[in-house]
């Protein structure tokens, strides 16, 4: 079983502080404000540590594979396939760090439409990504570069679903996020419309809105919270928060949730809408559970940020992982992410899916 050209029980070896997956995530978490984290949802490590690890029959104990995918699918017909994707991410990365955060927000926006399928790739009129709620994804020239690499290598058998998820998975971890391993045997979706883009979770949602959304891909209020998460690294943009800076409620005030100094801070900063502030200004570019200890402190960004503080059904959520060691929410999140990739796949089964020629053109489409 290859995870980026170490295989995946060498690199739990190597990762320091919980940054790989625990082989009991759901056991460390079972008390947890509460909650019993229980239910074939969750993984369970413990058969592949004990069996041989290139065989699948472990794995399917643990990992849902409802969809029809494999964590061995690459590797006859694609052996490259992760060591590919990993020099890539690495490459580009090096040379923007922010490309990171972008990988794993554009991933975000791709299962939260339609599932998993790579549609917000599709570049054409009326596409996802043509939406102006899409206008500041990035990461799209990276995915393009290891897909032309991939097909030199093995043309015509790697979906540019399977290397978008491969892709954030590598970003996070190279950010100081968990590695997990991943199940592949994805396909193309063959359109894309903007009028999907709707279904994308905003900053603007309550926690009910935000709650129905997730449970409708089969995820619930543990994932949420763990997958808000993410906030620990990248950006928002000024104009996304400035009614909570100079019009809170129509008062020209300020959200009075958010800490006095820190809104001095953001007011410095966002007199312009198209500047961009850290979601996580105390660790920003690490990726750690920082995120919910500035939300105790009312440093909070983006309004679902204040909500998640305020609903009954999240708080305890978000005290435990701020009072938790980072490794907790790394564990988890690795758990999340997993669930989350597996959204709406299209597979081989399906015969309705593709694997696109390039990842930004439908392979039926004229253009």
């Amino acid at each position: 079983m290859q995870a980026s050209h170490l295989n995946f029980k060498e690199k739990r070896k190597n990762n320091e502080g919980g940054r790989g997956i625990s082989p009991h995530p759901t056991r460390d978490f079972r008390g947890l404000a509460g909650y019993q984290l229980t239910g074939k949802t969750y993984l369970e490590l413990e058969d592949t540590y004990g069996g041989d690890e290139d065989d699948d029959n472990d794995t399917k104990s643990w990992f849902p594979l409802d969809n029809q995918l494999s964590l061995s699918y690459y590797d006859r017909i694609c052996p490259d396939f992760e060591k590919i994707v990993a020099t890539k991410v690495r490459e580009w990365t090096k040379k923007d760090s922010s490309l990171g955060p972008a990988l794993l927000r554009l991933l975000f926006h791709d299962c939260g439409v339609t599932g998993c399928d790579a549609s917000v790739l599709l570049d054409h009129e009326g596409s996802e990504r043509r939406s102006p709620a899409s206008k500041t994804l990035r990461g799209f020239e990276l995915i393009d570069d290891i897909k032309s690499e991939i097909e030199k290598a093995c043309p015509g058998l790697v979906s540019c679903a399977d290397i978008l998820t491969a892709a954030s998975r590598d970003a996070t971890f190279q950010l100081g996020g968990p590695y997990w391993p991943n199940a592949y045997g994805r396909r193309d979706s063959t359109d894309s419309y903007a009028r999907d883009v709707e279904k994308v979770p905003s900053g603007r949602r309550d926690i009910t809105a935000l709650l129905e959304t997730f449970q409708s891909y089969g995820l619930n209020v543990l994932d949420l919270v763990v997958l808000s998460g993410a906030h620990t690294i990248g950006k928002a943009y000024c104009g996304t928060i400035q009614s909570r800076l100079y019009n809170f409620n129509a008062t020209y005030g300020t959200d009075p949730s958010i800490d006095s100094k820190y809104a001095d801070f953001l007011r410095r900063k966002c007199r312009v809408a198209s500047e961009t502030v850290y979601l996580d200004a105390a660790t920003p570019v690490k990726f750690d559970n920082q995120y919910y200890i500035n939300l105790q402190k009312n440093m909070r960004v983006l309004t679902t940020d204040q909500e998640l503080v305020k609903d009954p059904r999240t708080a305890p959520l978000v005290k435990a992982f701020a009072e938790q060691p980072p490794h907790m929410f790394r564990q988890q999140f690795a758990v999340s992410m997993t669930k989350l990739v597996n959204v709406g796949v299209i597979t081989g089964e399906d015969r309705v899916g593709v694997i696109r020629k390039v990842c930004s053109k439908s392979n039926s489409r004229p253009y």
